[in-house]
């Protein structure tokens, strides 16, 4: 009798030390890492290259319609490193951009080449954003065209 008393007791002890309750959950806070397309930004390095234009915006002012008009942005590497630019984007096929193949050295200048063709276009003003990229510390960088089609 006594051996089932200590039996019984040792298994009374053992399920009542046993922690049957779920541990509580623990959590660390974490950063959203969550971005939204597009908008990524790498760290930047002091010495990067930086895209500096002459202008920004080049106004051809009044053109007839079916006129061709070509255009060279200056572009100078202000930073440290040698620039790269990678591409440059127009927003439809009547704006063709023409980028410097070779890397652009500290303190150098070389253009960014834009052929618009107004054939086909509306009458009246208009605007041709180009997104340039570039290794650039201030990447991307908008150049545009702006100006007025006549009859």
């Amino acid at each position: 009798m006594k051996k089932i008393f200590l039996l019984a007791f040792a298994a009374v002890a053992f399920a009542s030390c046993q922690n049957n309750k779920k541990p509580a959950e623990t959590t660390t806070p974490v950063a959203d890492t969550t971005t939204a397309i597009g908008t990524h930004t790498p760290v930047q390095n002091p010495n990067s290259a930086i895209l500096t234009f002459a202008d920004n915006v080049h106004n051809f002012g009044k053109i007839k319609k079916g006129e061709i008009i070509t255009y060279a942005f200056k572009l100078t590497n202000t930073g440290k490193e040698p620039l790269i630019i990678k591409d440059a984007l127009a927003t439809c096929g009547c704006t063709v951009p023409e980028i410097p193949k070779e890397p652009i050295k500290p303190g150098e200048s070389s253009a960014i080449k834009v052929v618009f063709n107004s054939a086909g276009k509306p009458i009246g003003p208009i605007t041709k954003p180009i997104t340039v990229s570039s290794n650039a510390m201030n990447n991307p960088v908008q150049i545009t065209l702006v100006g007025e089609i006549k009859e």
